[in-house]
């Protein structure tokens, strides 16, 4: 906590925090409507792709759990 805020009420506090939120993303740079698209391309590849590994592992898994537990496949 600063020196400056220290000696605050509880909403002065809450107000210099908001304030320095909105000065903070003022600052942020926000992607265009390019980048947004391929961000998000980019994150549905990535999930199809991890869902299809965690599939593959689980039916390897309850297959080998199958194979230990039962005896066959």
């Amino acid at each position: 906590m600063s020196k400056e805020t220290s000696n605050l009420s509880p909403v002065g506090k809450l107000r210099a925090f908001i304030a320095g939120t909105a000065a903070e993303m003022r600052r942020c740079t926000w992607p265009d409507r390019r980048q947004l698209t391929e961000s998000t391309l980019l994150v549905i590849v990535a999930l199809i792709i991890m869902g299809c590994f965690v599939a593959i592992v689980d039916n390897v898994a309850m297959l080998l759990i199958r194979f230990v537990t039962i005896g066959t496949i």
